[in-house]
C-alpha cells in the first residue's frame, strides 16, 4: 500500500511565452501555488512517509535558490536572454522547454524532485502548477508504465 502527503508551496515568478502568438509572449508573473504530492511505501517510527517540514525544506528550498522572484525562459528564448541579461541583479532560470505551467510541473517532478528528495524514502507523484486562481496544470507518474502525463485545466477566457 502506498501513502500519500501533499504539500503546498507559493512562490513569486515571471515568464514569456516563447512563440505564444498572444499577450503571453510578453513578460508577466503570476503569484503561483505548487502542490507536491509524494508517496511512500513505509512509514518512520513516528508513522509518516516524510515530515512535512523536510518535504517542505526539500522542494521550498530549490524553488526558492531557483524560481522565486526570478524569470523561467525556454533555452531557445535568446530575445529574454539579451533583455534580462541586462537588468541587474537578476534571476533567470532557463528550461528546455517553454515555461507554462504544464512543463513547469513537469520539470519539478521529473527534474527536480528526484534529486531534492534523494535519501527521504518517498518520491513525488504529482505536481500541480496554479496559475492563478481558477487556472491550474498538473504532471503526474503513471503508476503502471512510470511515464509522466499531463492534465491541465484553464480557466475561460484566459
Amino acid at each position: 500500500m502506498a501513502l500519500t502527503i501533499m504539500r503546498r508551496i507559493k512562490f513569486c515568478a515571471g515568464h514569456r511565452l516563447l512563440h505564444h502568438g498572444g499577450k503571453c509572449e510578453n513578460f508577466h508573473g503570476h503569484n503561483y501555488v505548487a502542490d507536491f504530492f509524494v508517496q511512500g511505501e513505509t512509514q518512520d517510527d513516528v508513522g509518516r512517509v516524510i515530515d512535512f517540514s523536510d518535504l517542505k525544506r526539500r522542494v521550498k528550498g530549490w524553488i526558492d535558490e531557483n524560481w522565486d522572484h526570478g524569470f523561467l525562459i525556454h533555452q531557445d528564448d535568446e530575445n529574454a536572454r539579451q533583455a534580462l541579461g541586462m537588468v541587474t541583479p537578476s534571476r533567470v532560470f532557463v528550461l528546455p522547454y517553454n515555461p507554462t505551467a504544464e512543463n513547469m510541473a513537469k520539470y519539478l517532478l521529473e527534474e527536480m524532485s528526484p534529486v531534492a528528495l534523494d535519501g527521504s524514502g518517498a518520491r513525488a507523484v504529482r505536481v500541480r502548477i496554479w496559475e492563478t486562481d481558477e487556472s491550474f496544470a498538473e504532471a503526474s507518474l503513471d503508476p503502471v508504465s512510470g511515464n509522466t502525463e499531463m492534465y491541465s485545466e484553464m480557466a475561460m477566457g484566459e
